[in-house]
């Protein structure tokens, strides 16, 4: 088993990125999916199972970030407005 994780960020999107990936139907600013699943396919499928707006042919675009889960590694960590002290 793998997991599988996607993160697309249209902060700053402009029309000079008019075909850049949308991922998800909905309007966002910053997108992450991050799902296990056995292989690449059966991810998107559990994404589209879901029913809440996953565009899977701009998914495929995207290369995900792929861990496998016999591994003892850090996933993800997030710091959002962090500053940097002297």
């Amino acid at each position: 088993m793998k997991l599988y994780v996607w993160r697309h960020n249209k902060t700053y999107h402009s029309h000079s990125m008019i075909n850049e990936p949308c991922i998800l139907n909905d309007f966002y600013l910053d997108a992450i999916a991050i799902v296990a699943a056995n292989s690449l396919d059966e991810a998107l499928q559990k994404l589209v199972d879901q029913n809440k707006g996953w565009r899977v042919e701009d998914l495929r675009e995207l290369t995900p970030q792929i861990y496998s889960l016999e591994d003892a590694q850090v996933i993800f960590t997030e710091i959002r407005g962090s500053i940097e002290h002297l």
